[in-house]
């Protein structure tokens, strides 16, 4: 078993307070993915973990056990870097081996381990070669197969896939993905992708400014998010933030008129909702629909991106200067300077108070945006 547990787990540096009142519980062969901006503190959990840097407070416990003095060595815990770390005078069957035969293990048994590795990594023909004769991919293929032949009870990646090419990236994602589901270990996995995030985790713990905003699986975070800075970091592009102010509550939701006059109706509890106070939509890009006839926004196109399969729009709302992104099927044909008019449901409306904490969104939608028949191409 190798549950870990965060309790109270502080950081600082002298005055400088990196990680404050991290409180978390990992299961047993669950992969959790830490997110946020650069800065947050992510890294710097991850290390407190491994036992590369101490605790200015808290306990971590793994597997029951305090382990906040305990030597890095002693915790049952790899770690892969984002830098690889290979030696370069060295094969890859040494490279993968070293550990093992620092702690003295039996040939082997070293043998059978760094074979059974390589071959779940699928690196077995690269183990008389050297780091610099291999690609980025397969310097982090044998980074993870050094740490899978430790056996440990978690396995820690930091940013292991940041120096990796776009298509490399999603191979790799799918390869570690994989690995997981063969291992059963628990891994701890560091990155500001919120991509990696959403692709790799059962659930997501996302940080700001050395604070835990939020943990969920990754759809619980996306569909509901916590706070204004968890929505706006999870998803792409990003929600769109529009200042406004409560027109009107009842049973159906909140209606909110924006700077620009239009009103929208949101599906939020209206039980906290007071007229005219100042509050923040969130609408997610593709969630905007072109063919909606309700809650409709005209928007000023600046910028086009045709992607094939979707078109992403930029542009400011009429008569102001928010902006605003907008995205449409990929068939649909926009040019910078047209004005276009997409709706959106109340159910895809999402509501923030003065202070950033979202509002409880219904379990069931109370009104959906009805749609008006468009024709293929212009709009």
């Amino acid at each position: 078993m190798s549950e870990l547990k965060l309790s109270n787990v502080r950081k600082s540096f002298g005055s400088a307070v990196v990680l404050e009142n991290i409180n978390l519980e990992i299961a047993d062969g669950e992969l959790v993915v830490f997110v946020g901006p650069s800065g947050c503190g992510k890294s710097t959990l991850l290390r407190l973990i491994a036992g590369l840097d101490e605790v200015s407070g808290g306990e971590i416990c793994i597997d029951g056990r305090i382990v906040n003095d305990v030597a890095p060595a002693r915790r049952g815990v790899a770690m892969v870097f984002q830098s690889y770390a290979l030696y370069p005078h060295m094969t890859v069957y040494e490279n993968m081996s070293f550990g093992l035969r620092l702690a003295k293990l039996d040939k082997t048994e070293i043998e059978a381990a760094v074979r059974a590795a390589a071959r779940t990594l699928h690196i077995e023909h690269l183990l008389d070669k050297k780091p610099k004769v291999l690609s980025g991919g397969q310097r982090q293929r044998v980074a993870i197969g050094r740490a899978i032949v430790r056996k440990p009870k978690v396995f820690l990646f930091d940013e292991p896939l940041s120096n990796l090419d776009a298509a490399l990236r999603a191979s790799m994602r799918y390869e570690l993905a994989k690995l997981h589901a063969e291992l059963k270990t628990t891994m701890i996995y560091v990155t500001h992708d919120q991509i990696e995030a959403m692709t790799l985790a059962k659930r997501i713990v996302v940080l700001s400014a050395g604070c835990i905003e939020q943990v969920g699986t990754p759809m619980d975070i996306y569909r509901d998010p916590d706070n204004v800075f968890v929505a706006g970091f999870i998803g792409s592009p990003r929600m769109n933030f529009l200042e406004a102010e409560i027109e009107s509550a009842g049973a159906r939701g909140v209606v909110i008129r924006l700077a620009s006059g239009d009103t929208i109706t949101a599906a939020v509890d209206a039980g906290a909702a007071r007229p005219k106070q100042r509050v923040t939509l969130g609408i997610r890009p593709e969630h905007f629909n072109p063919r909606a006839q309700l809650n409709v926004l005209p928007v000023k196109v600046r910028f086009v991106e045709s992607l094939g399969s979707v078109t992403i729009a930029y542009g400011t709302l009429a008569r102001t200067e928010t902006e605003v992104t907008v995205q449409l099927p990929g068939d649909v044909e926009v040019r910078p300077g047209e004005t276009i008019r997409p709706g959106c449901a109340p159910s895809a409306c999402y509501l923030f108070d003065a202070d950033g904490r979202a509002f409880r969104r219904l379990a069931e939608p109370v009104d959906e945006t009805p749609e008006v028949a468009l024709p293929r191409g212009r709009i």
